[in-house]
């Protein structure tokens, strides 16, 4: 798919991290732009942003875990705009650092609802939008955790590794749907964004005093920005896995190396 100026994009999570890097990458080249966050005041001041920047947006507090919530956020999408090209489905969390063993069941609730969950309801909302229209593009925000194993963070691995195979079987159908539509999941390594103070904040773990939550000075960490343009690339090639990132190439094909050597030792 080439993205367009006039085009309409629907970007959860956007509000902040790569959501925000999405939205005004795509606002960069006239997209206009739904921007949806469970945080009213980053709302606000997102839209404000994406605004400056000459086109139309429009903001939408959502909870994407609320399959109701999401479907009027389509509904709205199309009231306002009467199209939705690419609908970028990036809202997310982090979970505590514990052994499997050790996460609570609320942290599973919690991350299923909105990674995954949030993932099902964006797709079930908008799809039938897209395959009416014969064209678009779906963008699933995943994880390098989605890639290879994430000691220590099991629930949110697992929601990623979820994410990877259900862009996958997506992209398919959607193909299957009609020639113009696809899916693409985003895999990205090292981020500089403030997603542990986010999570913290909505209750999803428990910074240490003093911890700013952004991981931006640590070695090889990419822009939000640079993490965008990275994924609106890797949709106008029609490739359905993008995975900026140091390191990230070389964690998926160990991963990929030890299961098929499985694999092969079993037969």
């Amino acid at each position: 798919m080439i993205i367009e100026e006039g085009m309409v994009a629907v970007v959860t999570g956007g509000a902040s991290g790569i959501g925000l890097g999405l939205a005004e990458a795509l606002a960069d080249r006239g997209v206009r732009i739904v921007v949806a966050d469970i945080r009213a005041d980053a709302l606000e001041q997102a839209v404000s942003d994406i605004r400056a920047r000459g086109v139309d947006a429009v903001g939408q507090a959502t909870d994407v875990s609320d399959a109701g919530a999401v479907e009027r956020m389509a509904i709205t999408t199309m009231a306002t705009f009467g199209r939705v090209d690419l609908v970028c489905n990036n809202a997310g969390l982090v979970s505590p650092g514990a052994p499997m063993w050790e996460q609570e069941a609320s942290t599973w609730d919690r991350m299923i609802g909105v990674k995954l969950r949030g993932v099902i309801n964006g797709v079930t909302a908008f799809a039938p939008y897209l395959v009416a229209q014969g064209s678009g593009h779906i963008l699933n925000t995943a994880s390098s955790g989605g890639l290879a194993p994430l000691p220590g963070r099991t629930p949110y691995a697992a929601t990623m590794h979820a994410v990877v195979g259900l862009t996958e079987t997506l992209d398919l159908e959607l193909k299957a749907a009609g020639p113009a539509l696809g899916a693409t999941v985003l895999c990205p390594g090292l981020v500089d964004t403030p997603l542990g103070q986010n999570s913290a904040a909505l209750g999803a773990i428990t910074l240490p005093s003093g911890t700013a939550g952004s991981i931006g000075d640590l070695p090889g960490a990419m822009s939000a920005r640079a993490v965008a343009d990275a994924a609106l690339i890797a949709v106008e090639a029609g490739r359905v896995h993008v995975a900026p990132g140091d390191g990230v190439l070389e964690r998926a094909r160990s991963r990929v190396e030890h299961l098929i050597a499985d694999l092969e030792a079993a037969r």
